[in-house]
């Protein structure tokens, strides 16, 4: 027997769909972002005046040493073999150290460079030689000390998975510059997903258009994305009408605002199989730019597939540089916002692979040449200024040494544990004002001026875009969601502004 058409809405009527279809904001809100060719089609007045079009976002999964790239602190090289002072240990909690660790000092040399005479590490010479161009953040602090949370909290704007990401909230704001291709792409190296996995760039309580498609530097760029084997394009077009007629007919039936993004979904795919491969292919790329990057169209590391990446990393290994390349080819093209996960910056110092003194200069040799070409191509093509990049880690690392595994310095085996008080994050172009912002104490353990939230960071990124992020939001659960959370004091930075 069938059950009445009722009952089968009435089982299909879920919370979410209720609210709907009873005009309380998710439906209608969700139909209109769909309906838009830009993004969110009613700005509600969050919109501002945009300094930047689009954004690509480096983050170092793992967190990279302050101490060892950014932070010069000649005291805490004094410091150095001695037992840490109880006053950094009392009432703090840590990812790993036990008792009373000893201080490290930093294990590289640093230099002032260019007209801003910011100290930079030898670790950086590409960097260094765009310097200029950039404003670095010293003071950002955090409220998680795990890999995980902390990524999610920097990422999606909540310890706790199922909230949008910045570039989802992004695409859902401002959509992409080119119907052919997403408006959020993530590209990923070093060998593993952040340990946050892809919550990192899912869409959360958003609709499902906008979260980060992610390429891929081996094989086909996305996966599914071809026609199977023996299909002609014209087949698949006549294919997908039909099912967007049935999904038009349940739509109209149960009214689940999911049921339109699955239809915007299969025709951008239609439309990206055209143009995500020319987009993708940095073999057209001249030679002195593949070059200047470091890039190697058609590179595949053994360290992408191995067990265990970090004994396998080579300084000279061009993924890194290929994504960077990708990411200028994508914003050119037209894509809002362009995020590179490189993983393998969590260096304790425990096992072999994860060291400060031998494993941190060869992933500074992976990205540094690549980054200080993106700043150059972006310029050369009047990119920079209206793209904004953005580089750093989800937290910092200890002055002190870890001591859980080993407590005496070894090669190979010198490490530091995860820092949420003061670490060092960057932004360039997109109208930031190059230059350094903020200060820490003599040995880099606490703020000493001008202290920077990762909701200020989410705020100033929103802002450069030309969204108000106090005002910028998403009716769900009876609630106005922001990336910033609920409070009134996340901030934009306006100092760094130019």
């Amino acid at each position: 027997m069938h059950e009445p058409e009722q009952l089968q809405q009435a089982q299909a009527n879920t919370r979410r769909h209720f609210f709907g279809q009873t005009g309380m904001g998710f439906g209608a809100l969700a139909l209109q972002s769909l309906l838009a060719q830009n993004g969110y089609a009613d700005d509600a007045g969050w919109k501002l005046p945009a300094k930047a079009k689009s954004v690509i976002y480096l983050h170092m999964a793992g967190s990279p040493s302050q101490l060892e790239l950014f932070e010069h602190k000649p005291a805490l090289a004094k410091f150095h073999g001695a037992e840490c002072p109880k006053e950094y240990l009392e009432g703090k909690r840590f990812a790993f150290i036990k008792g009373t660790p000893t201080m490290l000092g930093p294990q590289f040399r640093y230099r002032q460079h260019g007209q801003t005479g910011q100290w930079l590490s030898e670790l950086l010479p590409g960097l260094a030689s765009v310097i200029d161009d950039v404003c670095v953040i010293r003071t950002v602090h955090t409220e998680q000390f795990n890999h995980s949370p902390a990524q999610l909290l920097l990422q999606t704007g909540n310890s706790l998975p199922g909230s949008p990401s910045i570039g989802s909230w992004v695409n859902y704001g401002l959509g992409s510059e080119n119907d052919n291709l997403p408006g959020f792409v993530v590209l990923a190296s070093g060998g593993k997903t952040p340990s946050a996995g892809k919550s990192l760039w899912g869409s959360g309580f958003l609709p499902t258009l906008y979260q980060g498609v992610q390429c891929r530097t081996k094989g086909e760029p996305i996966l599914y994305l071809s026609n199977p084997e023996g299909m002609k394009r014209s087949v698949r077009r006549k294919t997908l009408d039909a099912i967007k007629d049935l999904n038009e007919i349940q739509h109209q039936q149960i009214g689940d605002p999911e049921t339109l993004t699955r239809i915007a979904q299969y025709e951008l795919a239609f439309r990206m199989q055209i143009s995500v491969p020319e987009v993708m292919n940095i073999r057209d790329e001249p030679k002195h730019i593949l070059n200047m990057y470091g890039a190697n169209p058609g590179f595949v590391s053994e360290a992408e597939s191995a067990t265990d990446p970090r004994v396998l990393y080579k300084g000279n290994d061009p993924t890194f540089a290929n994504n960077c390349l990708l990411a200028r080819r994508l914003v050119e093209n037209g894509v809002r916002f362009v995020q590179l996960y490189d993983w393998g910056w969590d260096h304790h110092g425990s096992s072999p692979g994860e060291s400060i003194d031998e494993t941190l200069p060869i992933k500074c040799q992976q990205i540094d040449r690549a980054i200080a070409a993106l700043i150059t191509d972006l310029k050369q093509r009047g990119l920079f200024d209206e793209t904004l990049i953005v580089w750093g880690g989800e937290f910092g690392r200890t002055p002190m040494m870890q001591n859980n595994v080993r407590s005496e310095l070894k090669k190979g085996f010198i490490g530091r544990d995860h820092h949420p008080h003061a670490f060092t994050m960057w932004m360039a172009g997109g109208g930031i004002k190059p230059g350094a912002y903020g200060s820490t104490d003599e040995i880099g353990y606490y703020i000493g001026e001008d202290p920077v939230n990762i909701r200020d960071i989410q705020a100033t990124l929103l802002h450069q875009l030309g969204i108000d992020p106090h005002h910028f939001s998403f009716a769900w659960q009876g609630l106005d969601q922001r990336l910033i959370g609920p409070a009134a004091g996340p901030r934009v930075i306006k100092e760094i502004l130019a």
